[in-house]
């Protein structure tokens, strides 16, 4: 049974569109080209293509993607949760401490 790569729960949908838009730009590819399903190797990204997307994405959302991280990254499903993962930590260490 092939499993269907939907949004990923409770990310909103403003995120995974500046993120798909990023590699699509990144990349020079057609927007409609870059989807959830996509792996890196379908799209033709290699590592080096990898390095300016994390780029593009930290400067994107002001974030810091750890090397590791980035290097395990193999699909764009799997960019998306790791970029809502780091936005969503970001946001909970800026927001001051409630009492």
């Amino acid at each position: 049974m092939a499993e269907e790569v939907d949004r990923p729960a409770l990310i909103p949908e403003e995120l995974v569109k500046r993120v798909l838009h990023t590699i699509a730009v990144t990349q020079r590819l057609p927007e409609e080209k870059v989807t959830l399903d996509n792996t890196f190797e379908n799209l033709g990204i290699d590592s080096l293509d990898g390095i300016n997307i994390v780029f593009a994405l930290e400067e994107e959302f002001d974030i810091s993607i750890p090397d590791e991280d980035a290097r395990s990254v193999r699909s764009v499903h799997q960019m998306v949760e790791g970029v809502a993962r780091l936005v969503a930590a970001k946001a909970a260490s800026d927001s001051p401490a409630q009492s």
